[in-house]
């Protein structure tokens, strides 16, 4: 199984009372939390893509928690992940480290990044039945004026019309997903948890 989550911001004290507003009493009750949760759902043998800023913290103390984590993990590199410069951070602890990726999850492409991107790769690809083979999964803009800016993006965009290569009318596909870690109380999700989480959130229609 595979699953994504982005902007987990262990050791981030500030996130409690600042932007996110999380509400823990502090940092340590924060990771001790997501570590929970994470691990209630993460197996051993699973995949988890994290979409950047795992970590706050230093490489040392970033280590510590990455060993906690159930899983083989997959970082997609965020701003915040300053971690990743100190020759003490354990690398190893991820299969692989990267600003982007592109990868098939059951018969569909996730483009992979930490940044949201408007306009990606493989956009207007849709199967026969009329359904998405595309997402744009993303983090860094959290929960904020900038997501809902994005909402507003991609509302537009799918109300706008093109003409395809048959000369048949259609809405333009915007199947961009933000999987910022409050939005599934802290829980990885997999594509398709994602993809209900992300419409019920938006009071979207199934």
């Amino acid at each position: 199984m595979r699953y994504y989550i982005a902007d987990l911001h262990f050791f981030h004290e500030a996130l409690n009372d600042h932007m996110d507003c999380r509400g823990f009493a502090d940092a340590a009750e924060m990771n001790e939390y997501m570590i929970g949760r994470w691990n209630r759902k993460v197996r051993k043998s699973d995949e988890v893509v994290i979409l950047g800023d795992v970590s706050w913290g230093g490489a040392e103390e970033t280590n510590a928690i990455l060993g906690r984590l159930n899983g083989r993990l997959y970082l997609i590199r965020g701003n915040h992940d300053r971690f990743l410069q100190s020759r003490k951070l354990d690398t190893g602890r991820f299969v692989w480290i990267k600003p982007y990726e592109e990868l098939s999850d059951n018969h569909r492409k996730v483009i992979l990044c930490h940044y949201p991107i408007m306009f990606y790769n493989g956009q207007y690809r849709l199967d026969e039945k009329g359904n998405p083979k595309t997402y744009m999964l993303y983090g860094h803009v959290h929960d904020t004026r900038d997501q809902r800016l994005l909402e507003q993006f991609q509302k537009q965009t799918a109300a706008a019309v093109t003409v395809d290569v048959q000369g048949v009318e259609r809405n333009i596909p915007c199947n961009m997903i933000n999987c910022f870690c409050m939005y599934s109380d802290y829980e990885p999700l997999t594509l398709d948890e994602w993809i209900v989480c992300d419409r019920r959130r938006r009071g979207l229609t199934f």
